[in-house]
């Protein structure tokens, strides 16, 4: 057990030198980064004209947070070849910019569907005399025809005609590329009604080429603005995330991406009159809201460009838009220029005109400009719009998170400092508990901390504010592996074997109980990553990531270490440890006071319960929706100014408090009636109270819409229960239906408990909160299954021992544990408690509370549960059984 073989020396060493070696350009991380994107372009052969280098002046590179084309040379010339460009990416959360959730109107899209095939089924009908009454409803095509007789000729005239939708949308995604045909639409005949509606298949890919086409849209206009590192990706069925570092305000973001941007050019019938239009007519205005009656088949769409740029108008110097068509769009172009000299066109854009000019000459050649009420950046941004295609359908936003980059730079010195404080602190501990062998944790420990840094540098993951939360965890939790060792270790020694024999039998008893507790932890980890959303997922991954690492510094290079002292030292003594805080042989009689607890933890659940009825969760905007804005003033701030000034406002009920500090006041919006009003709410906010208010400054808004907050509600009571039901699955696995029973009422107990400490004092019930339950749900097993994996051990050894002396003997012998991963624990979550950012100050909170109550559920629930359940005392020979069959489960026998 303790003898490492020259390549499993090697290999160890080398994983842990990795780990060191991609940490370490995170230890001057602004260098690192421009110089990772340095090389990163330059092996892409597009590094000079990258789209955000490219004609950037200095002070347009300093607002996008951008070094120049130079410095990023030099940084990349002077970086260590040996050293790899990769770093952890920071989260917005932590360097400022734009978070944005939004759903596509795929509806939009089917309506168009339904009204190009009106066009055709009325004009195929027609042209075969057949008389009919044709009406686009939500719901598809309702064609009456008027003699029944030709019925069942125009179904089948209509059967022949769904075929798949000519002309592509920009960007290749066009319908006719979906493979839209007859199987894909739904032709019903009833009576002299023929329906015809698009088939949930049809539906379904309409609805992915719609979203494929929206997210590469939006991708390319915001690459074409320069900013660096975009996340853009589809969620769901219908929504598009985006996040984008450095932006100051939604606003911004949302004037790139949000207007569909869907230019064509129509034939003028009448300009500025009360006419009526006519058949296949329109009536359109422009932008000074004069009327125009426009033929409604457009004679160019924005698909036939290929380029559009910023200009200047010849003769007015006014800023224009420079446009450049295909072949086919010049050849269309030029003929209709050439035949219609002196006559009106207009260029619409999403439904308005922009400019209607007079075609004083033929216009070949294919290029052009619009003119229109433009200044420099509308002009820039529409031709940035143009060049990027039009979107297919309009977006509407969900949801909507902007952090300043001041408010992110706060949270990173927070977050460094609370970690250091943390990491010391555990340092120091576990050096004067176990002394030589707390240095040899303490070594593995820093591994540990490595190891994580590396893996995520190397993959390119993104460190969140709740992330930096999950590695404190980590480091708080990384030593419970070792603690478990040494004090089976401690325990060996006492029954008189030989250093090298008790060392041995250590890690060899305390394995299983080390693997349990991590995959329960692990379970949770993984359902918060795939239920959760934004910075809770930066969470998740730290989570999961430091559980693995620590599983492997603790059982792998911590007995390396030890193997190698034991053979270099030879000691003929050992201690293990220089104080204890539980000494050998205690005999406290835990299962005497099992019924006095019970009626306290039922009493306190029960009260739990009956406070979310009387009191309630002050739910956070996650889960009711509205909008949030953090403000920083100079002075100290006056809440009961900021009040009125808010109220003044009319947006309905509103809350306003200090957060934090004295200068730092936290305001919530409930959610409006529309969101074109909710997305209105932060900046009106914000300008109101810079107006009145000197020295304001907006840190932070937040905007979750009604649905995505119901969703976020859903989604975190369904992520709590599959971790309650899969760790009932896991433990029912690994030991017998009583203990997972009694762990899940564990756990219900450690649940309910923390939501009533939330009923009770009134902190904010967020997203945070959940991934705080579910790690709670972890770590109270983890704590849970190491007694279990005892009582497990010891009904295997003492068959005559009373149940209750059995499971006294078990939480004794595994106390000192138990208190020690909650003191290292404890001192981790305190530190960021005290030291971290305000803005997850309810999230710590409500983890030292799962570490406190969980410790006490472990001893007075879970066990006097099992108890209560009634442990069969035949259940070892069913096991042994099982066993001999050869049934085994993560490298100890269930």
């Amino acid at each position: 057990m303790l003898y490492f073989a020259p390549w499993k020396k090697f290999l160890v060493l080398a994983i842990c030198l990795a780990g060191i070696i991609f940490t370490i350009p995170n230890l001057f991380y602004s260098t690192a980064d421009n110089a990772s994107r340095a090389i990163k372009a330059i092996e892409a052969e597009r590094y000079a004209e990258a789209p955000q280098f490219q004609n950037r002046s200095p002070e347009e590179l300093e607002r996008l947070k951008l070094p120049s084309v130079e410095t990023l040379t030099e940084q990349a010339d002077a970086w260590p070849s040996w050293l790899p460009p990769n770093v952890i990416n920071l989260g917005l959360d932590l360097r400022g910019g734009v978070h944005l959730l939004v759903e596509v109107k795929v509806e939009e899209v089917f309506a168009e569907r339904y009204t190009n095939l009106r066009s055709d089924i009325f004009n195929e009908l027609r042209q075969e005399r057949i008389r009919r009454k044709i009406r686009v409803l939500d719901e598809g095509i309702r064609v009456e025809i008027v003699n029944p007789e030709d019925a069942e000729r125009a179904e089948e005239i209509i059967g022949r005609l769904a075929q798949p939708v000519g002309g592509g949308i920009a960007g290749g995604f066009g319908l006719a590329d979906a493979g839209l045909g007859q199987v894909d639409l739904d032709i019903t005949r009833d009576g002299q009604d023929i329906w015809v509606t698009l088939s949930e298949g049809g539906k379904a890919e309409i609805t992915n080429r719609t979203m494929a086409q929206s997210v590469e849209i939006m991708r390319r206009r915001i690459d074409e603005t320069g900013t660096r590192e975009p996340t853009i990706q589809r969620q769901g069925e219908r929504r598009i995330l985006i996040q984008v570092p450095g932006l100051g305000s939604s606003a911004e973001l949302l004037d790139i991406i949000g207007r569909t941007a869907k230019l064509t050019f129509h034939e003028v019938v009448a300009a500025g009159g009360n006419d009526a239009p006519g058949p296949g007519e329109s009536v359109v205005q422009d932008v000074d809201g004069l009327p125009y009656v426009i033929k409604d088949a457009a004679i160019l769409t924005g698909e036939n460009l290929v380029d559009a740029q910023l200009g200047f108008h010849p003769d007015t110097g006014l800023p224009v838009v420079n446009f450049t068509f295909d072949s086919a769009g010049a050849r269309i172009f030029g003929e209709y220029t050439a035949a219609n000299v002196g006559r009106l066109f207009a260029v619409v854009l999403d439904g308005q005109i922009i400019t209607a000019p007079r075609i004083q000459s033929p216009i070949f050649g294919g290029s052009g400009f619009i003119e229109g009420d433009f200044t420099v950046e509308s002009a820039t941004n529409l031709a940035i719009l143009l060049r990027a295609g039009a979107l297919p359908a309009s977006i509407e936003v969900q949801e909507e998170r902007t952090v300043g980059p001041d408010l992110g730079a706060d949270s990173i010195a927070a977050g460094k400092i609370a970690t250091i404080i943390a990491f010391v602190g555990i340092l120091v501990f576990m050096v004067a508990v176990y002394g030589r062998f707390g240095l040899f944790a303490n070594i593995a420990l820093v591994v540990n901390v490595a190891l994580i840094f590396g893996f995520l540098s190397m993959i390119g993951a993104t460190l969140t504010l709740p992330g930096i939360a999950g590695i404190v965890l980590t480091i708080g939790m990384a030593v419970d592996a070792n603690v478990l060792i040494f004090e089976r270790i401690r325990e060996e020694l006492r029954n008189s074997k030989s250093p090298s024999r008790a060392i041995e039998r250590g890690y060899e008893q305390a394995f299983s109980a080390i693997v349990d507790a991590n995959i329960t932890t692990f379970i949770a980890a993984v359902i918060l990553f795939a239920m959760g959303s934004g910075p809770v997922k930066g969470f998740a991954v730290t989570l999961g990531v430091g559980i693995i690492t620590s599983v492997f510094t603790a059982t792998v290079v911590t007995r390396m270490i030890v193997a190698a002292w034991l053979h270099w030292a030879k000691p003929k003594k050992l201690k293990i440890e220089l104080f204890s805080f539980v000494k050998a042989g205690t005999k406290i009689n835990f299962m005497g006071g099992r019924k006095i607890a019970g009626m306290i933890s039922a009493v306190l659940v029960a009260a739990s319960i009956a406070g979310a009825a009387i009191l309630g969760l002050n739910f956070g905007i996650d889960f009711r929706g509205g909008t949030m804005v953090q403000i920083k003033t100079e002075q100290t701030a006056d809440i009961g100014q900021m009040r009125g000034i808010v109220n003044g406002l009319d947006f309905g009920d509103v809350a306003v408090q200090s957060f934090g500090s004295e200068f730092d006041t936290l305001i919530r919006v409930e959610a409006q009636e529309t969101v074109e009003d909710n997305k209105l709410v932060g900046q009106v906010v914000g300008d109101a109270l810079q107006a009145q208010i000197a020295g304001t400054t907006v840190e932070r808004v937040e905007f979750v819409g009604p649905k995505v907050s119901g969703e976020l509600l859903q989604a975190g009571i369904i992520a709590v229960s599959l971790a309650v039901f899969a760790v009932l699955v896991y433990i029912w696995m690994r030991f017998e239906w009583q203990f997972g029973l009694a762990a899940v009422v564990a756990l219900a107990h450690d649940v309910a408990l923390t939501i009533g400490v939330f009923e009770i004092t009134g902190i904010e019930f967020n997203l945070a909160i959940i991934a705080a339950l579910l790690t709670i749900v972890g770590y109270s097993l983890n704590d849970t299954v190491v007694v279990f994996d005892r009582v497990r051990e010891n009904l295997r050894k003492y068959k005559q021992m009373s149940l209750l002396d059995l499971m006294n003997l078990s939480l004794n012998e595994t106390l000192s544990r138990t208190l020690m991963t909650s003191i290292t624990t404890l001192i981790a979550l305190v530190a960021m408690f005290v030291l971290g950012p305000e803005v997850i100050k309810g999230f710590t909170f409500a983890m030292i509370w799962g570490v406190i109550v969980g410790t006490y559920s472990s001893v007075f629930v879970a066990v006097a549960a099992l108890v209560w359940l009634g442990v069969k005392r035949d259940w070892t020979s069913a096991a042994e059984a099982r066993a001999k069959a050869g049934t085994q489960f993560g490298g100890a026998q269930v």
